[in-house]
């Protein structure tokens, strides 16, 4: 790994312990060492570029100040517009920022807009004397703002409930998933891979994408599963929010567990082991996917405008957007084909089906990865003819067949339990 992500991964892993440590201080200094960890770590990691959260931070609590009964619709408008403006500044001339205020920024954009919906709704339910505790002044917005567990870790609170069982079963599948030697090494990545994927012939260019992908996607699970384990460790484990029947005894209480199933980013093994390109995209960054349905498609107004995720949200690379407009088209010929032909087989003829499909769909994603991994327009789209296409042409052919014999769209098919996942199902749609 880069000297960037060994920092990063550094950063993560010491978050645990310091969340244990929490547990058991005074709410005091809890609120203010939680407070200052965070920007010590900003700070750290980010040097001068802080300045860019920070600017986003007063500015929000700004306009929580000035408008708490419309701040939610206000927070977007300004955290994504300084998100589009952060994403531009190599563009503008600007100093580009490191990976490090990248993650802090992002991390910002997620928790200030929720904090801007939660003080909107107490105060159009006329709780105000709650909401007032939210708005005191940039103060406790930098307290809250810079908390180290949302900074680099995703969002929770300190508390004092027991949490290291569940977080040894959530940080068990980070070893194997870190052990992938030699492959960002050995395998040519953004500048280096320009002069060098096109030499190989054909089917060395095609198996290139397998462990291009496989390295992409084992960090993020390392990365994502530390990150997990620091809010478990921070995390209160209170329970449910709704209003349930007390335990019966104080021993049944004693002995009640929670399984943090709020806390989690990643299913490893539903990625990896789902059958549809649908799943296997609901299984990735569940709790952004969770944040955008409840924060903008649900509540946020003029709705229609943002009804697709701003794809500035990972940057402005022409690669991104050539690997996301591909995504459309999968969807469209796996769910056309699929309603065509699967029903129409044997349990047997299904079975072989399913593998086959998740074979397919675990191609598609590497040939995906690769606009992520190349950048550029031009990169991506000579290695892309390189391999002839391959993915767009299968999809095209598979899109038309399913249409020849009657599939109809992904919306309207009725999707069997079977072809579903060949991992357990964790996810429900809402």
């Amino acid at each position: 790994m880069s000297p960037e992500e060994w920092t990063y991964l550094v950063v993560l892993l010491i978050s645990i312990p310091i969340g244990f440590l929490f547990k058991k201080a005074g709410p005091g200094l809890k609120r203010w060492g939680a407070a200052a960890v965070g920007l010590g770590l900003t700070l750290f990691t980010c040097g001068p570029h802080t300045l860019h959260s920070l600017i986003t931070i007063l500015g929000t609590w700004a306009l929580i100040q000035a408008q708490p009964c419309s701040c939610h619709a206000l927070a977007l408008a300004w955290t994504f517009s300084y998100l589009l403006f952060f994403r531009a500044l190599g563009l503008l001339g600007l100093p580009t920022p490191t990976p490090f205020t990248n993650a802090v920024q992002l991390l910002l954009t997620l928790k200030l807009v929720s904090l801007a919906s939660e003080v909107q709704d107490l105060h159009l339910a006329q709780r105000k004397e709650m909401a007032s505790g939210f708005s005191k002044g940039p103060s406790l917005g930098l307290l809250y703002s810079y908390c180290y567990v949302g900074i680099m870790t995703g969002d929770s609170l300190p508390g004092s409930r027991a949490s290291l069982r569940p977080l040894l079963r959530r940080a068990w599948p980070a070893p194997s998933s870190g052990c992938y030697p030699g492959c960002p090494h050995t395998l040519p990545a953004g500048g280096r891979a320009r002069g060098r994927l096109l030499r190989p012939p054909l089917p060395a260019r095609l198996f290139y994408m397998i462990p291009v992908f496989f390295a992409f996607r084992m960090r993020f699970y390392v990365a994502w599963i530390a990150a997990e384990c620091g809010c478990i460790a921070a995390r209160a484990g209170g329970g449910p929010t709704l209003q349930c029947p007390p335990p019966s005894s104080p021993e049944k209480a004693a002995s009640l567990e929670y399984d943090y199933e709020t806390i989690r980013n990643i299913d490893c093994y539903g990625t990896d082991f789902c059958v549809r390109v649908r799943d296997g995209m609901r299984y990735w960054n569940m709790t952004v996917q969770w944040w955008l349905a409840q924060y903008i498609y649900k509540s946020a107004p003029a709705r229609s405008y943002v009804s697709g995720e701003p794809r500035y949200w990972h940057g402005l690379h022409p690669g991104y957007y050539l690997s996301f407009l591909t995504i459309p088209l999968c969807l469209s010929a796996e769910g056309c084909l699929e309603s065509a032909l699967r029903g129409r087989l044997s349990p047997g003829g299904q079975k072989a089906w399913d593998w086959v499909h998740w074979f397919l769909k675990m191609r598609a994603y590497d040939y995906m990865c690769m606009g992520f991994v190349l950048l550029s327009l031009g990169d991506t789209l000579r290695y892309w003819a390189s391999v002839y296409f391959c993915v767009h042409i299968v999809a095209v052919a598979a899109l038309l067949l399913g249409l020849a014999l009657g599939g109809g769209s992904p919306g309207r098919r009725k999707t069997s339990p079977q072809a579903a996942s060949l991992a357990p199902e964790k996810l429900r749609e809402e």
